[in-house]
């Protein structure tokens, strides 16, 4: 193959503007959610998380910071359910997230549906991203082949909704379809910070790490909860009360028929025959 000349780059400078570039962040093909931090949503083409598209996210051993950089994202995506598809666990505890607090933080416990898969994770989640009410989609894929990753890449094109896949940081020396891969890491600088290295995207390489800081105290206080007890629930210390009831597949199921999740809402929570 002959080596680029001068007018072959002169020539893909004239191409239309809807030819992507690769020195240059590729224009979104579907809609975007904002990532809720703006030199973040500057690095994602399109300006935020691609709706309709696989985000992989992907993580040391024993480091569990998506909530902390999701949430925003779920807070702006709609008034739907927030399916959770295989939750992370440490030994046999399962690291639910801590409800008060997201609660706290204006993401109603309701709209959490935690899906037991057992070892069906990838059929429950292709039927949640199927499911018209449903605005997000998070599952926790230990392992999972390229072919498997790209069918719930296509189930979340061909339903338009936010999917995001944690996986592993072992993950990023294998292939993936994922339109974006970003490694999550604690700040250095931060207790409660973040830091982003996008591995993947379609655009040019990302020249070093970001960091995501919260937006506010409150939220340092509140996600500062999470490095405890993600499962036990918490006075109300204003009023006194009790706080509400960290959700659980019972309390998750028993809401499904009212946020309409599905009409047979235990059909998800069945192994695959």
């Amino acid at each position: 193959m002959p080596a680029p000349t001068s007018s072959s780059y002169a020539y893909a400078a004239d191409l239309p503007e809807h030819v992507w570039r690769a020195d240059a962040l590729a224009a979104p093909e579907a809609d975007t959610v904002s990532s809720g931090d703006a030199a973040l949503d500057a690095q994602l083409p399109g300006g935020g998380w691609p709706v309709g598209a696989l985000t992989e996210l992907l993580q040391a051993s024993g480091v569990h910071l998506e909530w902390r950089l999701l949430l925003p994202a779920l807070l702006r995506c709609g008034q739907g359910p927030v399916v959770l598809v295989g939750v992370p666990t440490v030994g046999s505890a399962v690291l639910l997230p801590f409800a008060p607090a997201l609660a706290g933080l204006g993401l109603p416990w309701q709209r959490l549906l935690w899906l037991r898969a057992a070892d069906a994770q990838l059929w429950v989640a292709e039927q949640a991203l199927r499911c018209a009410p449903v605005d997000a989609v998070l599952v926790w894929l230990p392992q999972a082949r390229p072919q498997e990753l790209r069918r719930l890449q296509l189930a979340a094109a061909q339903h338009h909704k936010l999917l995001f896949v944690m996986r592993h940081s072992a993950a990023a020396r294998t292939a993936s379809p994922a339109a974006l891969r970003l490694q999550l890491a604690p700040c250095a600088t931060h207790a409660t910070g973040l830091r982003v290295d996008i591995l993947k995207r379609q655009g040019p390489p990302l020249a070093r790490a970001l960091d995501i800081l919260p937006a506010q105290g409150q939220l340092a206080r509140v996600l500062a909860a999470q490095d405890h007890d993600v499962c036990e629930p918490v006075s109300d210390r204003a009023g006194g009360g009790a706080a509400p009831a960290p959700v659980t597949a019972a309390t998750v199921m028993v809401n499904a028929a009212s946020l309409g999740f599905c009409t047979d809402a235990s059909a998800l929570d069945r192994t695959a025959a």
